[in-house]
């Protein structure tokens, strides 16, 4: 049977969890990943309070990490979703994605508006993508891909 939580402090007191069985085991978010059978993006948003895991998966990180039965029911949950609170983020990463938001979000908003139409890209139907690539400049670069099915609205 599947269930949803109405409180995500369960998960949140997971995810403190797990990212201490991560640390101490030093495993790397792919390699949790890999031992569930999704994404790297993926798995990281479910072991951080974001998503449920399929049974099987579930089971398998909470092997790798040293989880118990508790956790294994947790991780397929459906969370209470939104891991930032409703203030300004602190955290100076994910400040700087609020950051492209604020400069981007109207330029994304109406670029999306003129190709697709009235409508929605969606949050659930979505693959996140996250790489490392040089900087003909010097340095490195962060390539951040958002691939989410365009949902139409439809009048009633």
């Amino acid at each position: 049977m599947v269930h949803a939580q109405l409180d995500n402090t369960a998960r949140q007191q997971l995810a403190i969890t797990a990212v201490e069985a991560k640390t101490r085991r030093d495993l790397s978010w792919q390699q949790i990943a890999d031992a569930a059978g999704f994404s790297v993006a993926f798995v990281t948003a479910a072991l951080l309070g974001q998503h449920a895991l399929p049974k099987a998966s579930a089971e398998a990180v909470a092997e790798l990490l040293g989880l118990d039965e508790d956790a294994v029911l947790l991780l397929q949950t459906i969370p209470t979703r939104g891991s930032i609170p409703g203030s300004i983020p602190t955290d100076p990463t994910i400040y700087r994605f609020y950051e492209m938001l604020q400069v981007y979000g109207t330029t994304l908003k109406a670029l999306v508006h003129e190709q697709f139409g009235d409508g929605i890209i969606s949050a659930i139907n979505f693959k996140l993508d996250v790489k490392k690539v040089a900087d003909p400049e010097g340095g490195e670069r962060a390539v951040i891909t958002l691939d989410g099915k365009y949902l139409p609205t439809k009048p009633f």
